[in-house]
């Protein structure tokens, strides 16, 4: 089954074919204000933020039918151009204009701005001519206009992207032809000839030099019969038919891709209007890229074109001679480089920078290391490949190295990779962490080891691997031998709550080889919550759940490998104290102020003495961002922060997340940037929420809310006790690594808006009260849609409500190379869906390399079972391209992949998806509706129609009464590729 892919997906493929994409013209920016106007538009100026001399206002009721602004251009050659139009509509629900290019007319949408203020791009592609071109946006009578237009940018699309090959330049048969009648094709032509009188004999022959594994072939094609085609496929000698859905019109191009096995060197690809086929296409082009998994890369050297990109940077293969799958280009002004890398030990290492400078000069960049800026490197020219050794001071485990180009470097240079002394390689799925998770029921105890079970209610659904110990005499206790040292320790357990709802504390002993050594403060007052739905039952009542809190300390010296660590109920304090589990891990020493940072104690600010520091935390970031370097330090200590604090463009760091504390209160505190440029590093949010705000009645904050714009950066912080850890809206370029989300009462993360190119990876999240990490595309003045985003290499257990991961709608966003556990209510593994007001799919949206153990539950409000993977269409049909590839599913609590629900869900490909094990929830009880078991939990569930591709699917271990390993029960339409087993 083909999948559609957008124009940008496309181009960011690695480069598998053998056309050079031509030179491109520069962007061209057309000011509103200079174009043609008539029917009443006209230049205005009132308000602000415009570029230019001014703006084009006069699209009022008054002048519906005739108010036009006109623009004339001049493309060098005739083809593709995207078309971006900077506007404002402060009206608070979208507009349409008539867009018309060279007498070929269409409406488009403006979504509202948020006032007239504030100006917003939409984009349109459009086929331009060679020569003169004549552009104009008016408010037709089928309008409803009222929106100022600013300015227009011109931007022509490749002829072809690199690694393309052109079906022109195919061998042709059976009456196969070279035609231009229909505009927007790449290169100097398209194919056609695939007409009923050439069935069984037309035919395109691409000769492509490839690697040996999986890979995907796409094919740009245009369909104007209003119905979808099919084609017949080969690569060397299999054949598959495949399936072109309708486009616009013959004018307008998609892209689709297949699945398919290549071989090293010479691959024969032969696209043909076959004897079972309906043809009646055309082809433009295709390109072949390698998808089989790029293993881990080998302690010490790290490859950046696998970090994060930004302002610019992208991966290319040209030149020759990158190891790994490329190298990093486009290092203009603003652009950032970031990898993520794991060191053994505290101290200066050796960083070996790989790089190539053509120029003829030496160009500059500025080495970062953990956000903090180091150094400007120069990089001297040369024709071939080059290193440069650095000394650099990193932390032991995780660390962040970027290489940007700030304000006075020159860039203009090719990156490779990087090779560190004494690293220790990242983990190959999940995130790497510092700790070392001890499981209670796996130590040793005189207490109560609580039998498995994954019924929602039960303390023991909510334990990490669905058990625990139970501590309840004053000599009860639990212990574990620590395999690695450890000077610190978080403990998650459960205490009872009070009848008020207000919590209790008591003391935990910790022992180190029998001798105590501190006292650990456990509470409730972050736990137990009742009744359904935004859980605001009173305490004792209906559906008890959320029992599980942490608790963590500073141990009074660093322990050694072998100690035995054991925690002892010594009190009557409680009736009480469930153990979960021990994270054990060696903290660092506080660390000191980089030079010139404002310290928020020179401005009022005193640790720990309770008074809220606020005020103090605001004056300290006004003065840095006076200065050159732009820093707020905040020392060693727990200071409170009673509101939200606004800020852009400075970084705020910390002693370190075990040192420097910063402490809600009243359900208050937190951060809300508004702006670009802004870093937070190196210290711990504990906020001050204790319920679930109802939807419309928010009142409690979150760790991070707001508008984080260009270029931001956080790591290594922690959150806990937050309404949700990070709100991100409108982020563009924004990396986020290192984090400790733990105990939110909504989402760990969600980003929203018109968010692109954000990245969360190595990052953990527990316990968060809705969806772990979400991406969320809502259809709404306020939304927008999230695209190109990816979160990577995290690890997440235990989401109370809700999905580990989910995608709702958007373009291009991926999660990939991540371990999801022990999902609890209502919820997947991960979701991808259409449900929450979201906006439709675009391009292709993929997970990927991502490891699934007892997800998927029973919902309670719907009264059905979910499963690892959901893919949701509830407010619409999914018919953007979903890619489910490298997937191990285990030990599902359900159903391991449900399509739901009654919609349409095509474009879909599965390869390499293991499922082993569903049906693993055999709790026994009554939802309010009936009786539940795990009865009828399927290895794949379909309650949809649509079509998808499946290649190396397998599904092992069903269990449950009446479950199988695939149940169809829409007519989803399959198509079967190799390697699939089981069903």
């Amino acid at each position: 089954m083909l999948r559609k892919l957008s124009v940008a997906a496309l181009a960011a493929l690695l480069a598998g074919g053998l056309a050079v994409a031509p030179s491109e013209a520069a962007p061209v920016t057309l000011e509103a204000e200079s174009a043609a106007l008539s029917g009443g538009a006209r230049v205005e100026s009132e308000h602000t933020g415009f570029t230019g001399s001014g703006y084009v206002g006069g699209f009022v009721d008054a002048n519906r039918g005739n108010a036009t602004t006109r623009f004339t251009t001049s493309a060098t050659t005739a083809g593709a151009n995207d078309l971006t139009l900077r506007y404002a509509n402060g009206t608070g629900s979208t507009r349409t204009l008539t867009l018309t290019v060279n007498g070929s007319a269409r409406q488009i949408s403006l979504p509202a701005t948020a006032g007239w203020t504030t100006w917003g791009t939409v984009r349109q592609t459009v086929t331009l001519n060679a020569g003169s071109n004549t552009i104009s946006f008016s408010y037709g009578s089928n309008d409803n206009g009222n929106v100022n237009l600013d300015s227009l940018i011109v931007d022509q699309v490749p002829a072809s992207a690199p690694g393309t090959v052109e079906a022109e330049s195919a061998a042709l048969a059976g009456g196969a032809r070279v035609e231009s009648e229909h505009s927007g094709y790449t290169g100097s032509g398209y194919v056609g000839g695939f007409v009923d009188a050439n069935r069984g004999s037309a035919a395109a022959s691409f000769t492509v030099t490839g690697t040996p594994g999986d890979a995907e072939l796409a094919v740009r094609f245009a369909n104007g019969t209003g119905s979808t085609r099919t084609m017949s496929l080969s690569v060397n000698g299999s054949v598959q038919q495949l399936s072109l859905p309708a486009t616009a019109s013959w004018t307008t191009w998609d892209t689709a891709v297949a699945a398919i096995t290549t071989k090293d060197g010479p691959n024969t690809i032969v696209i043909s209007y076959g004897g079972n086929d309906n043809g009646n296409v055309n082809l433009d082009s295709i390109k072949v890229t390698p998808t089989t998994t790029v293993p881990p890369v080998e302690p010490g050297t790290y490859e950046l074109e696998r970090g994060f990109l930004a302002g610019g940077a992208s991966v290319t293969t040209s030149p020759s001679g990158a190891t790994g799958t490329g190298s990093v280009t486009g290092l203009g002004a603003g652009a950032r480089v970031i990898r993520s890398v794991n060191q053994t030990a505290a101290g200066a290492a050796t960083m070996t920078l790989r790089f190539r400078n053509d120029s003829g000069t030496a160009r500059t960049l500025s080495l970062y290391a953990n956000s903090l800026k180091l150094r400007q490197l120069s990089l001297p020219s040369g024709t071939q490949w080059q290193t440069t050794a650095q000394s650099v001071d990193l932390r032991s485990g995780l660390n962040i190295i970027g290489f940007h180009v700030d304000g006075g470097d020159s860039g203009g240079v090719q990156l490779d990779n990087l090779v560190l002394s004494g690293t220790a390689g990242l983990a190959a799925r999940g995130a790497t962490v510092p700790y070392t998770t001890y499981e209670a029921e796996s130590g040793t105890t005189n207490g109560t080891k609580l039998a498995p079970g994954r019924k929602y209610t039960t303390d023991v659904a909510e334990a990490s691997g669905r058990s625990a110990v139970k501590l309840t005499g004053t000599t009860q206790y639990v212990q574990v031998t620590l395999t690695k040292p450890a000077n610190a320790i978080t403990v998650r357990a459960s205490i009872p709550d009070n009848a008020a709802g207000t919590g209790v504390t008591a003391p935990l002993a910790v022992l180190a080889n029998g001798a105590k050594v501190a006292d650990l403060s456990l509470s409730s007052k972050y736990s137990w919550m009742y009744g359904p739905y935004p859980f605001n039952g009173a305490p004792g009542g209906e559906r008890p759940h959320r029992f599980f809190d942490d608790a963590r300390i500073l141990l009074p010296q660093a322990y050694p490998a072998g100690t035995v660590l054991r925690l002892a109920k010594q009190t009557t304090a409680t009736d009480y104290i469930t153990v979960d589990l021990i994270d054990a891990e060696v903290a660092d020493p506080a660390r000191q102020s980089p030079a010139g940072y404002v310290a928020i104690t020179a401005h009022g600010a005193r640790a720990n003495d309770g008074v809220d520091d606020t005020d103090a935390l605001r004056a300290a970031i006004s003065a840095a961002q006076g200065t050159t370097v732009k820093g707020v330090w905040i020392p060693a200590g727990t200071f409170t922060i009673g509101s939200l604090v606004t800020f852009n463009g400075v970084d705020i760091r910390g002693a370190g997340m075990w040192h420097t504390v910063l402490q809600g209160v009243n359900r208050r505190g937190g951060f809300a940037p508004n702006g670009g440029g802004t870093r937070l590093t190196d210290f711990t949010f504990d906020g001050d929420v204790t319920t679930r705000d109802p939807d419309t009645a928010p009142n409690s904050d979150a760790f991070l809310d707001g508008q984080f714009g260009t270029g931001s950066v956080i790591f290594n912080v922690a959150t806990n006790h937050a309404k949700v850890g990070m709100w991100v809206k409108g982020g563009d370029g924004l990396y986020a690594a290192g984090l400790r989300v733990r105990n939110t009462m909504a989402d760990g993360v969600n980003v929203n808006g018109n968010s692109t190119n954000v990245r969360i990876e190595q990052s953990t999240f527990r316990n968060t009260g809705d969806d772990a990490m979400a991406m969320w595309s809502w259809d709404d003045p306020n939304g927008g849609t999230v695209s190109r985003s990816v979160f990577a290499f995290n690890t997440i257990s235990l989401p109370i409500l809700a999905n580990g991961g989910a995608i709702y709608g958007g373009d291009d966003n991926r999660i990939e190379d991540s371990v999801i556990a022990d999902t609890v209510f209502n919820g997947g593994g991960v979701m991808v869906s259409t449900w929450h007001a979201s906006r439709p799919f675009g391009g292709t949206t993929v997970l990927q390399r991502n490891t699934f153990t007892r997800t998927g539950t029973h919902n309670w409000d719907w009264h059905n079972h979910t499963g690892a993977v959901w893919l949701f269409a509830e407010r619409a049909d999914i018919t953007g391209a979903i890619a489910l590839r490298d997937l191990q599913i285990d030990d599902s609590s359900y159903h391991g992949l449900l399509f739901s629900w009654q919609k349409v869900i095509s474009n879909v490909t599965l390869t390499n998806v293991r499922i082993n094990g569903t049906g693993g929830a055999t709790d026994v009880f009554d939802d309010g509706a009936g009786t539940v078991s795990n009865a009828n939990s399927h290895g794949m569930h379909f309650q949809v129609s649509g079509t998808g591709r499946f290649d190396g699917v397998t599904v092992a271990g069903v269990k449950g009464t009446g479950s199988m390993p695939m149940v169809n029960e829409n007519g989803f339409t399959i198509q079967r590729g190799a390697g699939n087993s089981g069903w």
